[in-house]
């Protein structure tokens, strides 16, 4: 089975700042480029930080409200720090969170996850910027057509993985959503084949209706 990887949903070229952008400069170039966040970089290209819309927010929310209405803010000491900050690199949050190019679809949504961030640059064995994904084109797998999901279990998982006759075992997907029915000839290859069906690129869910002929697991009860 092939996975795509981060090198396949990352988008490239990137946008990307000097660390010595102004602040009104990165403002236009993420409404101009289109963007919510850009890497910040060094002399040689390499990531430093990110700089994100929120955090060019903090310009304004760490200012007093005109009306008079609101109270001033409490603000961190690195809070305010980038509340009255002028260039990227006083701006941006650091250090980068980096991905590299091999790395699956689930590493990256992991540490997107742990990490609390929504994109991470991609670079190579020297750190040079290649790329960045974002949790929407992590998402891209969920967009694989029915049957290409549909055809890739039958073809690669059931036949050429596991060996098992085309009879044994039919598929149907719905909305990223696979329905297997069937029988096998042992028990432990049930959770085996629900397990294989899961880490296919798309796959939403897995329900089963296998039988099988032996119970090598240990159990009493036989499918049937």
């Amino acid at each position: 089975m092939h996975h795509r990887t981060v090198g396949d949903l990352m988008t490239r070229p990137v946008v990307q700042a000097p660390r010595d952008m102004p602040f009104k400069e990165l403002v236009a170039l993420l409404a101009e480029r289109d963007v919510t966040a850009v890497p910040v970089v060094d002399g040689s290209g390499r990531p430093i930080g990110v700089v994100s819309e929120g955090d060019l927010l903090r310009k304004s929310s760490g200012q007093e409200d005109p009306s008079g209405l609101l109270p001033v803010p409490h603000l961190e000491a690195w809070e305010r720090a980038k509340a009255e900050g002028a260039r990227a690199e006083e701006l941006m949050s650091a250090p980068a969170v980096c991905a590299r190019p091999e790395w699956t679809v689930v590493e990256a949504a992991r540490v997107m996850s742990d990490r609390n961030i929504k994109r991470l640059p991609v670079v190579d064995e020297t750190d040079e910027l290649l790329g960045i994904v974002s949790r929407g084109d992590l998402l891209r797998v969920f967009l694989r057509h029915d049957e290409a999901i549909r055809e890739e279990i039958e073809r690669d998982l059931l036949r050429r993985t596991l060996r098992l006759a085309p009879s044994a075992v039919t598929v149907d997907v719905t909305e990223g959503e696979v329905t297997l029915d069937g029988s096998v000839e042992t028990r432990s290859l049930v959770p085996v084949i629900v397990r294989l069906c899961r880490g296919v690129d798309g796959v939403v869910s897995v329900t089963e209706r296998i039988g099988y002929g032996t119970d090598d697991t240990g159990g009493s009860a036989l499918a049937a």
